[in-house]
C-alpha cells in the first residue's frame, strides 16, 4: 500500500505576495491600489505617486493663474485634499484625470473667492493641436533681431488673446491644448457635456484665430 505524502507547495497569490517590487517599478495604477488598501494611504505609495506628478500639478495651476503668488500653496492644498480622498477613487487607472480635475476645481474655488475672472495666462509649453503644434518660440537660437521682434510681438498677442478668453472657454483651451487631455476627461473635469466641451473649444479656437489673424496677416519689417 502507497502512502501519499502532502506537499506544501505555496499558492501563486502567496507567491505574488512575498514578491515585493520597489515601488518605482510599480504602475500608478498600482501606487493607487497600494494607497487604498489601509484605512489611511501607504506613506511611501503616496509619496512615489506625488514625486511622479507633482510637475503636472505644477504645470496646470501655473497655466491656470500664473500671476498668483499663492501658486506652491495650492500645489499643497491639491495634495492635501488627493491625500484626504483617495479612496473615493473607484477606477485606479483614471488617477491622473482625477486629480487634474481636483487641482482644476480647487482653482474654481479659489477664483471665486478672489472673484477674479479673467486672470492672465502665462503660456511657456508648446502648444499642440490636430493640426500640428504652434511655434511660439523661435526655432533657432540664431534668429535675426526682426524675427525676434516679430516672435516676441506674436506671443505677447497670444498670451493677450487666451487671457481675453471667457473663463470657461480659458480653462478648456488650457486642458486641451496644453495639458493633452481628451475631450472626455474635459468633460469630467469640468462638470459639463461632452458636446459643450466641444462647442467650447471650437468656439475658443475661432476667437483666437479672429483676434491674432492681423497679427499673422501683417508683413514682417
Amino acid at each position: 500500500m502507497t502512502s501519499s505524502i502532502p506537499l506544501a507547495w505555496p499558492s501563486v497569490e502567496e507567491t505574488c505576495y512575498r514578491v515585493t517590487l520597489p515601488l518605482t517599478k510599480l504602475s500608478p495604477q498600482e501606487l493607487v491600489i497600494r494607497c487604498q488598501a489601509g484605512r489611511s494611504p501607504d506613506r511611501a505609495a503616496f509619496t512615489e505617486l506625488l514625486r511622479r506628478h507633482q510637475a503636472h500639478v505644477e504645470r496646470l495651476i501655473y497655466h491656470l493663474a500664473p500671476d498668483w503668488e499663492d501658486r506652491a500653496d495650492l500645489v499643497q492644498e491639491v495634495w492635501i485634499r488627493v491625500y484626504r480622498n483617495i479612496h473615493k477613487l473607484q477606477d485606479a487607472s483614471k488617477f491622473r484625470g482625477w486629480l487634474s480635475r481636483i487641482a482644476t476645481n480647487l482653482f474654481y474655488d479659489e477664483l471665486r473667492k478672489r472673484k477674479r475672472h479673467q486672470a492672465p495666462l502665462s503660456l511657456d509649453a508648446p502648444l499642440k493641436t490636430h493640426d500640428g503644434e504652434i511655434p511660439w518660440e523661435l526655432a533657432s537660437s540664431e534668429a535675426s533681431p526682426d524675427e525676434l521682434l516679430h516672435t516676441d510681438e506674436f506671443y505677447d498677442q497670444l498670451q493677450q488673446a487666451i487671457a481675453n478668453l471667457p473663463e470657461t472657454f480659458r480653462t478648456t483651451i488650457v486642458l486641451r491644448e496644453i495639458e493633452g487631455l481628451s475631450y472626455e476627461e474635459i468633460a469630467q473635469i469640468t462638470g459639463v457635456s461632452l458636446g459643450t466641451v466641444k462647442s467650447r473649444i471650437a468656439r475658443a479656437r475661432q476667437r483666437l484665430q479672429t483676434e491674432l489673424q492681423p497679427h499673422l496677416d501683417s508683413p514682417r519689417s
